[in-house]
């Protein structure tokens, strides 16, 4: 028993997880007929399949594809100086007591005096560049024709795996002859770039140590 529970966790110690996305769901379509299709005859033309002679090979319809150019490149910058002086003085002195009790005071003096500087600084920059192109398939025609995509891509290098997703809206008028069109006309667009495996693994932190770095005060 013990021996077939080491080799189950060898196993799953070796599996390879799947990261979590935040794309449209699903990421594929089958394309659904556009005509009713006849019966089989014997005949070449088949209605199903067919396109009329002037219409180009956009895509327009769930299950067609479209190349997108991920051509994303954001750069930001902030910085901000706050400086504050505040400066406080009070002076009092008792000169003459002439005729008046309380003589014990003459020529007794007081300064006061209270300062205030406060001086911050902060500065953050931010810089991602993500090039690529990756073919998504339409999921979904909207009423006004603009299309919903949904498209991922798979690498296995190794023991790490990396995935390419995006998904988003396209006018088709930004679809040009061949099928493409550039990731900034993508409205809505999600663009996630994961991997999965060891090297990945590694860069997180155990949940021993997230649990005391909640917990602790300082």
């Amino acid at each position: 028993m013990k021996r077939l529970a080491l080799i189950a966790l060898a196993l799953t110690a070796g599996c390879t997880t799947t990261p979590p996305t935040n794309v449209h769901q699903p990421m594929t379509a089958r394309p659904s007929p556009r005509l009713e299709t006849a019966l089989a005859n014997g005949a070449i033309f088949q209605s199903g399949y067919s396109r009329p002679l002037f219409e180009d090979r956009r895509a327009r319809y769930v299950g067609d594809t479209i190349t997108v150019k991920i051509t994303e490149s954001t750069s930001a910058s902030m910085k901000s100086n706050n400086k504050l002086d505040k400066t406080n003085s009070s002076k009092a002195s008792v000169s003459a007591l002439s005729g008046l009790p309380g003589k014990g005071l003459l020529g007794l003096n007081m300064d006061a005096s209270s300062s205030n500087a406060f001086s911050g600084k902060g500065e953050a920059a931010n810089n991602n560049v993500f090039t690529g192109n990756i073919t998504v398939t339409v999921i979904d025609v909207m009423p006004n024709g603009n299309l919903l995509v949904s498209g991922e891509k798979q690498l296995a290098i190794g023991h790490e795996q990396e995935f390419v997703r995006i998904s988003g809206v396209i006018n088709p008028s930004y679809v040009d002859a061949f099928n493409n069109v550039d990731s900034s006309r993508v409205a809505d667009a999600r663009i996630e770039y994961k991997s999965a495996g060891q090297i990945s693994e590694g860069e997180v932190m155990g949940w021993l140590a997230r649990f005391f770095l909640n917990v602790m005060p300082f």
